[in-house]
């Protein structure tokens, strides 16, 4: 595939910033190079040296863990960072445009409007699948990239991945985002191990979800080393902290605590949403391969207000298309999950 027809000239020559650490790789020596402080950093004397830029520890453990090559990774700050660079890496302001499908996450469509760039809207279908044809109408020359997140945010059911698949060959002229921030709640196969037979597939993933490690802002893209290469031209030259760095690291030799935490909110999430049946003022528990269940319910938004009322904190997401009268509610421990059930009972008595 040739990348350079779809990438912006002026970063695909942009000469990247060269970091002192970039200059030199090694650990020891006596470091005269970068303006550190040699003082150290008062009672956390480790923190005055700059960090490794690319990341390298982490992207070894996980390359290990998802069956990939270090150079298919590039690491963000949260995975919002990946998608603003990947948008003005390709998107030229006020000429190509992206395409989204609502309902779905939000930053795709902030990221666009921060960078001027056009955003073309091909709503999910009623039962929250990708609209395949209209999809495919409405690529045309301009069409720069396409954001699928599946298990989809904030419906979380998963999209066919047939029907992805069929976007990935239709799209000739840009590049297919697959947001798979959800993945590991989901029974389904990571598009990671698909990057080979795709070249125009970037698929995104978080630790903040079933790692636990939202705090520490860590995102991944995994994409053929080419694009890497290039997001790793275009970011700032220490975007991920030595402190996240080595949180992250030490996280990551838990092997099983992802595997562990999924199961367990899983069956969690079948507790909660045999619960919520029960009620006859909830409408509709759609389907979720996520850490979440969008709620069609009664009333919506005064069970949301009397929930915050009570220190019990949802998202109505009742204003977002396709989503009319419905709250978003993330999984909780169980003596939680018991209290929101405790307090709808309570609202429609």
């Amino acid at each position: 595939m040739d990348f350079k027809k779809f990438i912006l000239p002026h970063i695909w020559n942009l000469k990247p910033y060269s970091s002192a650490r970039d200059e030199f790789k090694g650990k020891e020596g006596v470091f005269l190079d970068a303006n550190e402080n040699p003082l150290g950093s008062g009672n956390i004397p480790e923190w005055n040296r700059y960090p490794d830029p690319m990341q390298w520890n982490i992207k070894y453990q996980l390359a290990e863990i998802k069956q990939c090559s270090v150079d298919q990774i590039f690491l963000g700050n949260g995975s919002d960072e990946a998608i603003d660079l990947l948008i003005r890496m390709t998107c030229e302001p006020s000429k190509d445009h992206i395409i989204i499908c609502p309902p779905t996450y939000g930053m795709y469509e902030v990221s666009a409007s921060v960078n001027n760039i056009q955003i073309q809207r091909i709503n999910l279908t009623n039962d929250y699948q990708l609209n395949v044809s209209e999809i495919c109408e409405n690529i045309n020359e301009f069409s720069k990239l396409i954001f699928i997140c599946t298990p989809n945010n904030p419906t979380g059911n998963k999209l066919s991945r047939a029907d992805i698949r069929t976007i990935l060959a239709k799209f000739q002229t840009g590049f297919v985002i697959i947001d798979e921030a959800y993945f590991d709640f989901s029974d389904e196969a990571s598009f990671i191990s698909e990057l080979s037979t795709y070249p125009n597939l970037i698929v995104l993933q978080t630790l903040s979800k079933a790692y636990g490690l939202a705090s520490l802002r860590l995102g991944m893209a995994y994409a053929d080393p080419i694009l890497i290469q290039l997001l790793n031209k275009i970011k700032p030259p220490y975007n991920i902290s030595g402190a996240t760095q080595s949180l992250v690291e030490e996280a990551l030799k838990n092997k099983e605590f992802a595997k562990t935490s999924a199961e367990t909110l899983n069956n969690a999430k079948k507790d909660l949403i045999s619960k919520l049946k029960d009620l006859p003022e909830i409408i509709t528990i759609f389907p979720s391969n996520a850490n979440f269940i969008l709620v069609k319910c009664i009333n919506a938004q005064a069970l949301f207000d009397y929930l915050i009322k009570e220190k019990i904190i949802t998202r109505n997401r009742s204003s977002v298309t396709l989503c009319d009268n419905s709250i978003r509610i993330s999984i909780g421990l169980p003596e939680e999950n018991n209290q929101l059930i405790e307090k709808i009972k309570r609202f429609y008595a």
